[in-house]
């Protein structure tokens, strides 16, 4: 391979009639002026069709800025990473990528949009907002652990929720968007099955992630976890919690505590 050879990202498990990517990412502190995308130092054939880019100044759209550094996540960073907080706060400008993307048989795009938001903080950023998987990721943290691996990493991109329901913890995904595929949701998990659910959401991040598809009706077959447990498509891109449709894993009765 050459220096401006760029390695594709195959999807081995695609099939069609999954959903259109959405990406959404802001970096805080880049600007577009002076960029210069490396096609060969950023792994980037250029930008991909439908994503658009917008840079935004607080003198001009404080409303944006402000509206990002609200809320819980920003809560919890300002508590967990003071520092990194701070260098956001501190910022007066970002710039936002978003777009609905075709369903494709590679991941080049997600490629060439984490080589565009390096290019982006390189110039300039100090952080990177990801709405979708609610995270914020330090300038550092987004090279060592997104971009210098050069590999897609899905499990980086989705995360896993564990939120306390009268009857057990419910799990959830937020990120699978970003593939074009559905969220995952299993409620009612009790304590004994919260390893084996986290294993099974995985392996489903993975399959989705490079092309899969979950099927209605799909039978869960894992020893470490009861027989009889299926999938069914549920909600909508409107849904706060996913803001994506979602696959609700089912338990074999309707308590989970008699699995």
């Amino acid at each position: 391979m050459n220096a401006v050879d760029l390695q594709e990202w195959p999807r081995p498990h695609y099939e069609a009639g999954g959903g259109q990517p959405l990406l959404f990412y802001a970096v805080f502190g880049a600007k577009t002026t002076g960029l210069r995308l490396s096609r060969s130092r950023y792994r980037c054939e250029g930008i991909p069709t439908g994503l658009d880019v917008h840079a935004y100044e607080y003198e001009s759209q404080p409303e944006l800025l402000d509206d990002f550094r609200s809320g819980y996540l920003w809560d919890e960073l300002q508590q967990d990473e003071p520092a990194l907080a701070a260098a956001i706060a501190a910022q007066s400008r970002c710039v936002v990528l978003r777009g609905e993307l075709a369903d494709a048989t590679t991941l080049d795009y997600f490629r060439d949009t984490i080589g565009l938001v390096t290019c982006l903080l390189d110039n300039g950023g100090v952080a990177v907002y990801d709405p979708q998987s609610f995270k914020w990721w330090s300038a550092q943290a987004w090279r060592r652990i997104v971009f210098d691996p050069g590999r897609p990493s899905p499990r980086e991109h989705v995360v896993i929720l564990v939120s306390e329901d009268p009857e057990g913890s419910w799990f959830h995904t937020r990120g699978l968007r970003k593939y074009g595929r559905p969220d995952l949701s299993i409620r009612d998990v009790p304590p004994a099955h919260h390893e084996a659910v986290v294993d099974l959401f995985n392996r489903l991040i993975e399959l989705q992630a490079l092309g899969g598809i979950v099927r209605e009706g799909q039978e869960v077959r894992m020893r470490s976890l009861p027989s009889g447990m299926y999938c069914t498509h549920a909600g909508s891109e409107d849904d706060p919690d996913f803001n994506n449709v979602h696959v609700e894993v089912r338990w074999p009765s309707s308590q989970a505590s008699s699995a």
